[in-house]
């Protein structure tokens, strides 16, 4: 893949849509992209979910139960599913998801991973085509940061004109 590119994760239940969040997906679509094309990298797979639909916001918007719940060890085992899923972002640069707590976006920002939050589900190559159209035109500062992170240079200025 010729020019600057980025591996960008995304998670999913269907692995055709980003229609999971952060904790709860089964899988993270991994793809190099640049400006003019994408790769299909691979697949993560999870067998282990948490156990419930929290959507962040404190326990008032979760029903009364801790965000954090879904993050217990319930078989004794120190199986810590955060970790194991942030561990599997190592490399990526841009995470796209339909949600994470604080705290796994902190975990997934100390890994220098920019996440992306997305408000409805969609197709993973409408996620691709996104991330083409902005690498090719008029870069957000946070994708240029993303950039010179992965090719170890420094933070191109940019003209909007």
């Amino acid at each position: 893949m010729e020019g600057p590119h980025l591996r960008i994760a995304i998670t999913s239940d269907s692995l055709t849509n980003l229609d999971a969040q952060f904790v709860a997906a089964k899988n993270f679509v991994v793809y190099d992209v640049s400006a003019e094309d994408s790769e299909f990298i691979d697949a993560l797979q999870f067998s282990r979910r948490a156990k419930g639909k929290a959507n962040g916001g404190g326990k008032a918007a979760n029903g009364g139960r801790c965000v954090m719940d879904d993050m217990e060890d319930d078989d004794g085992t120190g199986h810590d599913p955060l970790t194991e899923r942030v561990n599997a972002l190592d490399g990526v640069s841009i995470l796209f998801t339909l949600g994470l707590s604080d705290l796994a976006a902190c975990r997934v920002h100390e890994l220098k991973v920019f996440p992306v939050k997305s408000a409805q589900h969609r197709a993973i190559d409408d996620v691709i085509a996104q991330v083409q159209s902005m690498m090719a035109g008029f870069q957000p500062l946070w994708l240029r940061r993303a950039i010179a992170r992965r090719t170890g240079e420094e933070l191109a200025e940019q003209s909007a004109f």
